[in-house]
């Protein structure tokens, strides 16, 4: 079947099961079953909550020691799976294959309730909890709920003010590694994510999604008073101020006040170059 060997009869019976497909060891909680006993033990964890491996840097903990491996990775910045197409590297082979979707296009998760696709199935798993409400972990600070107690984790780090993610070009600090990872975006000058009708070029992929309605000419985001669309919702609220009558931008050299920046940027000229900084 393959050329692997083994000091033991027995790791070799239980690595055959993996060709014959046989999963002998059931869990007795949801019923999934495994062709090795150690595969249960780690499944168990799942049900159980333990977390026997914690890193030392900022202490998140795992049910996986090779979680934990690749969870050290955003400390060191060690990232060897790199990409082909636009040279971005990261830690772990699965987001490199998630990252590769970027240049295709590819979005292959649809959810059935609302038709918005993306491009892993965890970030569809995390999105249809919102349809469904269901909201199981609260903050005990503010009572914002969360899908997943890792996600509690990370916005709890809000209320203590805790960052454990330091960049290392500036020392600037984060709460989340996906903020970081944006971050480094800046000093690298990177910009990954590719507009495929025009070729423009962006940061994050949020950026490119705005962008990419100037394309479509979609707008998404009407005024409930006049009708008028928007392609951003910083456009419409802007927008808003002409029917509240709100000036909430104003100019710190005369006090004038004005209902959007361009609006104030625009009448600072007026007072010279040197109060235009």
């Amino acid at each position: 079947m393959c050329e692997e060997s083994f000091q033991y009869k027995c790791h070799l019976l239980e690595h055959q099961r993996m060709h014959l497909g046989e999963q002998p060891h059931p869990c007795h909680e949801c019923g999934k079953r495994f062709s090795r006993l150690f595969q249960l033990q780690v499944h168990l964890r799942i049900h159980s909550g333990d977390r026997p491996h914690l890193c030392p840097d900022c202490g998140k903990s795992f049910t996986r020691r090779d979680g934990l491996r690749v969870h050290r990775r955003i400390h060191s910045g060690e990232k060897p799976h790199r990409c082909t197409q636009c040279g971005k590297s990261f830690d772990c082979p699965s987001r490199l294959r998630v990252h590769g979707l970027v240049h295709t296009g590819e979005k292959p998760y649809h959810c059935p309730e609302c038709e918005k696709s993306f491009t892993n199935q965890s970030r569809l798993r995390d999105h249809q909890r919102l349809h469904a409400g269901d909201m199981l972990h609260h903050c005990a600070d503010c009572g914002k709920g969360f899908a997943y107690l890792s996600r509690l984790r990370d916005h709890q780090r809000v209320h203590t003010g805790e960052k454990p993610f330091c960049c290392t070009q500036c020392g600037k600090r984060f709460t989340q590694s996906s903020a970081i990872a944006k971050h480094q975006l800046i000093h690298t000058g990177e910009r990954p994510h590719r507009c495929a009708q025009c070729g423009k070029r962006f940061r994050q992929s949020s950026a490119l999604t705005k962008h990419q309605l100037i394309h479509s000419g979609e707008k998404p985001y009407p005024c409930m008073q006049c009708g008028k669309r928007f392609a951003e919702s910083s456009a419409l609220t802007t927008h808003q101020h002409v029917h509240t009558g709100e000036r909430p931008h104003h100019c710190n050299h005369c006090g004038k006040r004005f209902a959007s920046t361009s609006a104030l940027n625009k009448h600072r000229r007026t007072h010279g170059p040197d109060l235009c900084r």
